[in-house]
């Protein structure tokens, strides 16, 4: 089910003679499109009309900071580089505003970023960089609950319970509830499945949980729009159906074509997460690896079906599946659930993909077994090959940083991302111990030379890997 929204006055309505392509796939589609109408998303169906913006680029124009990409890390980007330094960037969106991830995501800010957990963190760093890790991501994540507050985004200040799918997976979450109560000092909770089913849900493929107290779910778009007003307001400049289609650096000037004109930059920052384009900028080309995932809204649940199925909470859940699944009751007491499924873009419409989150319904609220349901799309999640971000400035010679790899943990964190890559492309990172960090202190890269093979050269054979490995841990998670 889609919904048509109404543009504000002035705003040019592409849409019409761009439709949604279900099937972009950012390894093969050398841009996201121009102009491109929104994906489907209950997000898109119930935010109101996007604010408006710049409309896209006619003709040549100089500018001193452009940034790629309109979701809440480019967004953010701009709207920190003007509060706090004093510059006014242009950025360049593809197609609407907030077109990809952020009007596709699950709304989840939880204290996190990338896929690691703070354990992860011990095993890769030791305790004394995981211990300034947690505290920046911690930084972000309050960056983030403080921002939700100031806009009107459907903010669920409730926390965050990490499910148990099977009852082997409790040895996992008991020390991780133990990791962050005793090295990290939060109050994690460990929760029995009673607990979990009386208190908050009644998940019936649950075998306990993990609380964390520190989440926010937020409408997605509804936050995007919200930073957008914020960054319009202090003088930044967002052009719609404008992608950068080539990229030429000339004498240290980077000249950005779009369809409507060449952009001169001095400085560029790349936000284009899941939705970067293989022929974007070499520093990016195999960088990430772009992970399809699907998401489904139900119809709005009955007082019986409320009673049924026990929700006492709109708190969100994921659970412990290496595919995991992400879900949570909205306010509007419709049930909304995700997971990873495709491979490509070309199979993203295949039925099984939506039987899969359907059987994920039944089998976790057998009560909604069969519910209609009235959104359902798909997105692009950025990955990188240690499931890390990374916001940095790639090579010193060049102008150009980027934030991307948030590994679909970026809905709270890619707020604090833009902040620190304002600071960044202002130049006010020199010598700030922050910087030093493992996500700030070194490029996305290939951790040797077999991977760096098995990157550049056999790129084009990655999804047959992929497809492998999603069989893998499916039989890891569901039978051993």
């Amino acid at each position: 089910m889609s919904s048509t929204l109404e543009l504000p006055a002035g705003k040019l309505d592409l849409s019409l003679g761009q439709q949604y392509d279900p099937q972009y796939d950012p390894l093969v589609a050398s841009t996201p499109g121009t102009g491109q109408a929104y994906a489907p998303t209950y997000w898109v169906a119930s935010a109101g009309p996007p604010p408006p913006d710049d409309g896209p680029i006619h003709g040549d124009i100089d500018a001193d900071v452009v940034i790629i990409g309109s979701g809440s890390t480019g967004v953010s980007t701009a709207l920190y580089l003007a509060q706090e330094h004093g510059i006014q960037a242009i950025v360049l969106e593809a197609n609407q505003s907030a077109w990809g991830c952020s009007s596709r995501s699950g709304g989840q800010g939880q204290n996190a970023s990338g896929r690691l957990t703070r354990s992860q963190w011990i095993e890769r760093w030791g305790l004394d960089v995981a211990k300034k890790m947690d505290a920046e991501i911690r930084a972000g994540y309050e960056n983030f609950k403080n921002l939700s507050s100031q806009i009107d985004c459907d903010a669920v200040d409730g926390g965050h319970l990490y499910v148990a799918h099977r009852p082997e997976k409790m040895n996992y979450l008991r020390n991780e509830v133990r990791v962050r109560r005793e090295t990290f000092g939060y109050d994690t909770q460990l929760l029995s499945a009673e607990e979990l089913r009386r208190d908050y849900c009644d998940e019936r493929d649950a075998a306990g949980a993990m609380l964390e107290s520190q989440g926010v779910g937020v409408h997605p778009l509804k936050f995007t729009f919200g930073l957008m007003q914020k960054a319009r307001a202090l003088g930044a400049k967002i052009h719609t159906a404008s992608p950068v289609t080539g990229w030429e650096t000339v004498n240290g000037v980077h000249h950005l074509q779009t369809p409507g004109g060449v952009v001169r930059a001095k400085r560029v920052a790349v936000c284009t997460g899941g939705y970067t384009g293989q022929a974007l900028n070499p520093l990016l080309k195999n960088k990430i690896m772009p992970i399809l995932s699907n998401s489904v809204v139900t119809r709005p649940l009955t007082d019986a079906e409320l009673k049924a199925t026990n929700f006492r909470s709109h708190i969100f859940l994921t659970d412990t599946r290496t595919l995991r699944f992400y879900y949570r009751l909205l306010n509007d007491n419709r049930l909304q659930i995700g997971s990873r499924s495709a491979i490509r873009g070309s199979d993203a419409e295949d039925p099984g993909h939506l039987q899969l989150l359907k059987n994920a319904i039944a089998r976790k609220f057998p009560p909604l077994a069969g519910i209609q349901i009235d959104y359902s799309w798909w997105g692009w999640v950025d990955v990188s090959h240690d499931m890390m971000p990374r916001i940095t400035r790639p090579d010193p010679a060049l102008s150009i940083w980027y934030a991307v790899g948030y590994g679909g943990n970026g809905v709270s964190f890619s707020t604090w991302a833009g902040k620190r890559l304002a600071q960044r492309v202002a130049g006010q990172d020199a010598g700030q111990e922050v910087f030093k960090l493992p996500i700030y202190a070194s490029p996305l890269e290939y951790p040797n030379l077999f991977d760096l093979v098995r990157s550049q050269t056999f790129a084009p054979f990655r999804r047959f890997g992929q497809y492998f490995l999603y069989k893998w841990y499916w039989m890891r998670d569901e039978k051993f």
